[in-house]
């Protein structure tokens, strides 16, 4: 959530920022400051009646002690009066507040100034390309078509168990599956993460503190008699665990990472972009977190995608990082990179992470602060990124290591997976 002093020391510059993710309301903007123009006079209202009340009650005091009695009376009779005006400018504020809440988050996070202009995927930035795309044997086929082949995974019984969109990992498919997860979260504590196990199920104020709420509640399956909501990325449980903390400037960075389920009802479009792996309701996937001071956190943005190549550099496979244009970045973004994997069979690049700068967009919702050195209350910046999403780092594994033999298996993950090929 945008803090209410930026909109107010410079609306012009905050709807310039908005415009550039194709933001439709900027008038909201001039609506927040007017709201908050009237809180502001009811703050001062309730204020000032409460401090009559204070003044009388102790003036009430002295002339009872010096035997004033009818003027005393007099005034507790005003103290009522003002005690009920009191009452009525504490649920005007209190309206007057909500209000306010309620429109600022509807604005998304301003995307910071290195953000490439442009509305579509289409127009986003190819910052990097590398690694050698490789040319398959005559009769490759694409991931969907080796799962069965190899008895990987099976679409077919998880739509029975539950529905489309839940696949069935067995025997080596399974396998594959937990070795990456292994060992993403080995590489990532080896860069000094801490691993959590978070819970798979959060509350409606974890959702609200990360972004997820109001903006993507149709995107969430939701427990309602509970009003749990199933986590779309361990992102959401994991960075709240600092809600409603005050951190010490020498308790930063704070660096997690999780393994989870991640679960949403959005399946995306339909044909081959939505095949297989490549868009599930519930998939797979390891992620980092980072809570860091405001003046670091562009500094550790780059640190996290310096660390999210090497992870895909050993996996041996061709990657590209793009800079996401500010009609294609999410709600609480200011600065996103994703990473997408070649899969030689699909001949189509698809993404495997996203490493994003938030600012203080979720701290502000989540009150996580810190003391900096001079005893400042100041908003933590946090960040997260994927490390990594499994289906599609799955997909472009087999398919780009497919041979007429079997699927080679990278070095890196022979150790986890017991084997150097799946045959």
């Amino acid at each position: 959530m945008l803090q209410i002093s930026v909109l107010k020391n410079n609306p012009d510059l905050v709807k310039e920022r908005l415009a550039v993710k194709h933001f439709k309301q900027l008038e909201l903007v001039d609506e927040i400051i007017a709201l908050d123009d009237e809180r502001r006079k009811a703050q001062v209202e309730f204020d000032n009646t409460q401090a009559k009340i204070n003044a009388a009650s102790k003036e009430i005091g002295k002339l009872m002690a010096t035997g004033k009695k009818e003027e005393a009376e007099q005034l507790k009779s005003d103290v009522g009066v003002w005690k009920l005006e009191v009452a009525k400018h504490s649920e005007a504020l209190e309206q007057l507040e909500k209000k306010v809440t309620d429109a600022l988050v509807q604005l998304p996070n301003l995307p910071c100034e290195k953000v490439p202009i442009g509305k579509t995927p289409e127009e986003n930035i190819n910052v990097k390309q590398a690694g050698e795309i490789p040319t398959l044997y005559e009769g490759a086929k694409p991931h969907w078509d080796l799962i069965k082949q190899y008895n990987l995974v099976d679409f077919e019984t998880g739509a029975k168990i539950t529905g489309s969109g839940f696949p069935l990992y067995k025997g080596k498919g399974a396998k594959l599956q937990r070795a990456l997860s292994q060992y993403f979260l080995d590489f990532n504590t080896a860069a000094g993460y801490t691993e959590f196990i978070p819970p798979y199920m959060v509350n409606e104020a974890s959702a609200y503190g990360t972004g997820q709420l109001p903006d993507k509640e149709g995107q969430m399956y939701h427990a309602t008699a509970d009003n749990f909501y199933l986590i779309p990325t361990a992102e959401v449980p994991v960075t709240n665990i600092y809600r409603d903390t005050i951190l010490k400037e020498t308790d930063l960075p704070i660096k997690m990472t999780a393994y989870s389920p991640c679960f949403r009802r959005e399946a995306g479009s339909f044909g081959s972009d939505v095949r297989g792996l490549n868009r599930v309701h519930q998939f797979e996937k390891v992620e980092i977190i980072q809570i860091v001071e405001l003046s670091k956190s562009y500094e550790v943005l780059d640190e996290m995608v310096a660390h999210v190549e090497k992870l895909i550099q050993s996996l041996e496979l061709p990657y590209r990082i793009l800079a996401l244009c500010g009609g294609d970045m999410s709600f609480a973004s200011a600065l996103t990179y994703d990473f997408e994997v070649y899969s030689a069979a699909q001949q189509k690049w698809l993404e495997v992470s996203s490493v994003s700068n938030f600012e203080a967009f979720q701290t502000n919702r989540m009150k996580c602060r810190y003391k900096n050195a001079e005893g400042k209350m100041q908003f933590a910046h946090s960040l997260n990124g994927s490390s990594l999403a499994l289906p599609r780092i799955y997909a472009s594994l087999i398919e780009n290591n497919q041979t007429e033999n079997g699927i080679k298996i990278p070095k890196v993950l022979q150790p986890y997976f017991g084997s150097d090929a799946i045959v």
